[in-house]
């Protein structure tokens, strides 16, 4: 019996809903700039990999340099947070490891959406104290989850 081939996402519609719900909310008081990007796996070090989807994506061309990435390898269960040095040089030493932190604990459980939520809700606030949304503020990038 021939199996067919399942080209499925790693999130349900649904749940990418949820998610892209998510950054517009954590946006939505900052210029600051949240991104997911979801891929099965890497042969590559996850944060290396991570660091070449934020430039492939053009993050660092954020205009206060202020963009944020989540990177998820779901195949090998790993993740890579990258932050522009806008916001790397505001937050505490310790900011994206506890971020990192609360996500694998929810990970651990098989609760990806709340895990990846609130840490951009975190993530978001973090922003929203050191980059508040002005007037004259652009969505400088989509949303949507990308897809590796």
């Amino acid at each position: 019996m021939k199996i067919p081939f399942l080209n499925r996402r790693f999130f349900s519609t649904a749940q990418e809903d949820a998610i892209i719900q998510t950054i517009k909310t954590a946006e939505k008081h900052t210029s600051g700039e949240i991104k997911v990007h979801v891929e099965s796996q890497t042969h590559e070090d996850v944060f290396a990999r991570a660091l070449e989807v934020f430039r492939d994506l053009n993050m660092h061309h954020t205009i206060q340099r202020n963009g944020v990435l989540f990177y998820l390898a779901t195949t090998q269960r790993e993740f890579a947070i990258v932050a522009d040095e806008g916001i790397n040089r505001l937050v505490a030493e310790n900011f994206w490891e506890n971020i990192k932190d609360n996500m694998r604990a929810q990970f651990k459980t098989a609760h990806f959406v709340e895990g990846l939520s609130e840490a951009i809700l975190a993530t978001g606030k973090a922003l929203q104290t050191h980059f508040p949304y002005q007037r004259d503020d652009k969505n400088e990038l989509s949303d949507d989850i990308s897809q590796g």
